[in-house]
């Protein structure tokens, strides 16, 4: 294990034509301290995490010091927010500082967020504050935690430094980590300028990194537009996308501003904001509350994930045949299906091999009636299937029983649900199944009301409730009975917590 200046950086990005980013050295802030760090997400690009605490470290991940081999770039890209398309967006806090390459080839881009004001800040002061960074944290390694794509956190980092949003405030930095920080908006910007050349070059970066084999497996005359690999780049895009979005709605996550400048081009979740998962169930729950229309309520998501691809079809039309790239699209929700299906099959324990997912569009109706009658009855969605492995006990069977708002129903549903695992040959109380069931239903999860007690603390001065809360989240299928508190039902006043895009 390394310390920052023994780790291998390149400049892949960096050396790709300049209208793609602009060179803004970060402005320091104050008095740095270490809030919180992610060993797991250090030992991704070779760092000893325990070098991050160092004096040397310190001003390099605060803004204060560079790197002689880093060249920090904010990046420029464009992209539709609300449906509406707006020209003027980049890393307007970010920078990207250099790639990590490790000896297996593997890259990973070095991110400072909070770095201070670039030429894409428009009228912000280019900071993050303490409590959207320690937001930001515990939510990507959380979402690692649980098995769904997402860029990382190395560290949190709390200062002296003064920034004004509804009230004064400190400035904070997160360092991330990822295989890529371009989104969707990077090829808005390069189609809808119509820089063609710079759209093929960004396109062409993309596939050498991250999908090299298309290079050698499709034809790469771009004449042959609707065979070559820059559709079979779209393809591989939209149905990595509609796994994330089935992850999301099998975990109740919601991402809460679906901008295409916050999707990511390798399909993992990408900027955290006003983000929530779900405590009680409800299906059309809005997790921002700038969002008036409910454009990104939970049950959107995945249509606003077509939509969004629908955006990038029509940024690639330079470089693939459009009919290819519609008949793609129109295969999204089928995609989407699919992945949903085999995920929600395991959730409700009716999967006991990896090959019953052959069968899974025959579970499709007791999915569905499960999800009607936990959102009429008002049933904590993680704490209704992590307690659903154990459901055979009359105890855990009548505490849920009890938490309905409509009994009758939740009997009717209990019926139907025995009854399908009959069909299936399958026991209500077979140990094998009930610990697969538990690898899939997590116990712990970051709920609004427990990042904010992490908040309020860490404001004060305390960083000991944030830490504690990350490690909890980092094996959130596992019991832990040191963090039971963790994984208690919210507090009434923690289900109606606002949070906005605010940063």
């Amino acid at each position: 294990m390394s310390n920052f200046t023994n780790l291998n950086y390149k400049q892949y990005f960096q050396s790709l034509p300049s209208p793609l980013y602009t060179p803004v050295k970060p402005q320091g802030i104050s008095n740095p301290r270490l809030v919180a760090t992610s060993e797991n997400c250090a030992d991704l690009i070779g760092l000893d995490v325990k070098t991050l605490s160092s004096d040397d470290s310190l001003k390099v991940i605060s803004g204060q010091a560079l790197l002689s081999n880093w060249n920090p770039v904010a990046m420029k890209y464009t992209g539709h927010q609300f449906g509406h398309y707006n020209p003027d967006l980049g890393d307007g806090r970010g920078l990207l500082l250099a790639q990590v390459e490790k000896d297996n080839g593997t890259v990973f881009d070095l991110h400072l967020k909070g770095a201070g004001m670039t030429p894409y800040s428009r009228s912000g002061d280019g900071r993050a504050v303490l409590r959207s960074s320690i937001r930001e944290f515990l939510c990507s390694e959380a979402l690692h935690g649980l098995g769904v794509p997402t860029s990382r956190a190395l560290c949190v980092i709390d200062s002296d430094t003064p920034v004004y949003r509804e009230e004064q405030e400190t400035a904070s930095m997160i360092v991330r980590v990822s295989q890529s920080h371009i989104r969707f908006g990077h090829i808005e910007f390069c189609s809808f300028s119509e820089q063609h050349d710079l759209l093929k070059t960004l396109c062409d970066a993309v596939i050498e990194q991250h999908y090299p084999q298309l290079n050698h497996d499709t034809d790469t005359d771009t004449d042959n537009r609707e065979h070559n690999k820059y559709a079979q780049f779209y393809e591989i895009t939209l149905d990595k996308t509609a796994k994330l979005m089935a992850h999301w709605q099998s975990i109740g996550f919601c991402h809460g501003v679906m901008n295409t400048d916050n999707m990511s081009i390798i399909a993992d979740t990408f900027d955290f904001g006003p983000f929530a998962f779900l405590d009680d169930y409800d299906p059309s729950f809005i997790c921002n509350h700038s969002d008036h229309q409910g454009r990104y309520a939970f049950n959107q998501q995945p249509n606003m994930a077509n939509w969004n691809l629908a955006i990038l079809a029509q940024a690639l039309l330079p470089l693939v045949d459009k009919d290819a790239l519609v008949a793609c699209l129109d295969r999204f929700s089928e995609i989407f299906t699919g992945y949903f299906l085999d995920m929600m099959s395991e959730k409700l324990g009716l999967l006991t091999t990896d090959t019953d997912k052959n069968n899974t569009k025959d579970n499709q109706n007791i999915i569905d009636q499960t999800l009607k009658m936990m959102a009429l009855c008002r049933l904590d969605f993680t704490f209704f299937f992590r307690k659903l492995s154990h459901i055979n006990n009359p105890e855990i069977k009548t505490e849920l029983r009890n938490m309905a708002l409509d009994i009758n129903l939740f009997d009717q549903w209990y019926i139907d649900y025995t009854s399908k695992l009959k069909q299936l040959n399958l026991e209500l109380a077979d140990p094998i199944r009930c610990d697969r069931m538990n690898t899939v239903n997590p116990k712990y999860i970051l709920r609004n009301y427990l990042a904010q007690n992490a908040i309020t603390t860490a404001q004060a001065g305390d960083y000991s409730v944030t830490q504690r809360l990350h490690h909890a989240l980092k094996h959130p299928f596992d019991e832990q009975p040191q963090y039971n508190d963790l994984a208690k039902l919210p507090p009434d006043w923690g289900k109606e917590l606002e949070i906005s895009c605010s940063s």
